[in-house]
């Protein structure tokens, strides 16, 4: 059956920076973003930032719109629920082939609000990011930022050596630390939090491994051969969480076959490693899956895991297809996408894979009420249009239908308004059932 996105804030998870709307980095791969990935690009990185009083974070909680800022086209008010954040899907200052190739990335990160801009607009993606704010990221992966925030963790007696310095300069950060600890993301050696060090390749990797809970492979894999040129600059009690960020794809070497541990990581390629590295976590506010029918003006239907989902699109959503940014008319029936949501609506849409080119059958299921029937030349149904409720309202579906349709019921109730349940394969329609 079809089923409706619930209506909850979303729970806010990935590797995100400790400023939300102001940040600093560090980079995984080389100064030309060619980090060993997907067509030589530089995929396989990642940064922060490093200015961030909590200030901005706080104050977006405390209002109540959605906005959503295209690129280079001001500041657009979208009333979405009764939030109000501040979301910039599009930052002017990403330009130049070294960076360009992370605007899918940023915009994805910054429609789920885990890895955003500066609050003059700017993203610096060429910037640097230090421990505290790596650490705050990390604890967001996790989904574990409401403890993080909470008065009991924010009241924590930190017992390492630098506590009063994170206190007085970083009193936001206290129960991101706490939570750090709590979860083993600190070394069983660390003494001191070193919030202002900047992260390099090697210590991210390792702090990205504990937060995916994948100390355990990593400890199995202490004596694995790495095959980089500079594997002798990495050491022996960091072989295996390097070995595990690599066998997962999440990070990869440079085109000279080195790996370059000490190497800071930049804000861009930050948001190409967080982008990928959150699909492997369970969250809320996201969908991937078929979809399942045509877009129809402010929604999307996408069936994931045998049951259609459907969701108000907003009219600035980014959409990404073939990594180009396009308008939802180029979005076709079948074509697998990733979603992202944000108080039920539909701010980001990546086509993971197009249309014609899906191997496995995805089914689904639809109902509501019938809207309208189109017929071939044949006189055949072509296309069923149906309208199904959506939080706020009603929004019309349409879907191409087989031409070996089946009818379930009497086709003389097909008029408009009858319950229906639709069922099909690959977002193709192959039987309508009168309710």
């Amino acid at each position: 059956m079809t089923r409706y996105i619930p209506y909850k804030k979303m729970l806010i998870t990935g590797l995100t920076a400790a400023m939300l709307v102001g940040g600093a980095g560090s980079a995984f791969a080389n100064g030309n973003g060619n980090d060993r990935g997907n067509n030589g690009n530089a995929k396989n990185a990642f940064n922060f930032s490093q200015k961030d009083n909590g200030k901005n974070d706080r104050d977006n909680k405390k209002s109540g719109n959605l906005q959503v800022i295209p690129a280079s086209s001001g500041k657009q008010n979208i009333q979405i629920g009764n939030h109000n954040t501040q979301i910039i899907m599009n930052f002017g200052d990403v330009t130049g082939g070294d960076v360009e190739w992370a605007i899918k990335n940023i915009a994805s990160l910054a429609a789920k609000r885990v890895f955003e801009g500066y609050d003059d607009g700017t993203f610096r993606p060429r910037q640097t990011i230090t421990h505290i704010e790596a650490i705050t990221a990390a604890v967001r992966l996790m989904g574990l930022r409401d403890q993080a925030e909470s008065a009991e963790e924010m009241a924590t007696d930190l017992n390492f050596s630098d506590a009063n310095k994170v206190k007085q300069k970083y009193p936001w950060a206290i129960g991101y630390v706490a939570v750090a600890a709590e979860n083993d993301l600190f070394l069983e050696t660390d003494t001191a939090v070193e919030p202002e060090k900047p992260a390099d390749r090697l210590w991210a990797t390792t702090l990205l491994v504990k937060a995916l809970k994948l100390e355990d492979e990593a400890k199995a894999k202490m004596n694995t051969k790495l095959s980089f040129k500079d594997a002798n600059k990495i050491p022996a009690g960091s072989v295996g969480y390097i070995a595990v960020a690599v066998e997962k794809g999440l990070v990869n070497g440079y085109e000279d076959n080195t790996f370059r541990p000490d190497r800071p990581v930049t804000r861009a390629e930050l948001a190409a490693l967080l982008d990928r590295t959150s699909d492997q976590l369970p969250q809320d506010g996201a969908l991937a899956g078929t979809l399942a029918a045509i877009p129809n003006g402010n929604s999307l239907s996408v069936v994931q895991d045998g049951q259609t989902y459907t969701a108000a699109l907003d009219p600035n959503a980014f959409i990404f297809r073939g990594g180009v940014k396009v308008a939802a008319s180029a979005l076709q029936v079948g074509d697998e996408v990733r979603v992202r949501l944000y108080n039920n609506v539909i701010i980001f849409v990546d086509v993971t894979k197009q249309a014609g080119t899906t191997t496995t059958p995805q089914t689904f299921t639809a109902a509501g009420t019938l809207n309208a029937i189109t017929h071939n030349s044949q006189g055949q149904i072509a296309t069923v249009a149906i309208n199904q409720a959506v939080y706020g309202g009603t929004q019309v579906s349409l879907y191409n239908v087989s031409p070996s349709l089946t009818i379930i019921g009497n086709a003389a109730l097909l008029v408009p308004n009858q319950a229906v349940e639709l069922k099909g394969s690959n977002s193709i329609v192959t039987s309508i059932e009168i309710k």
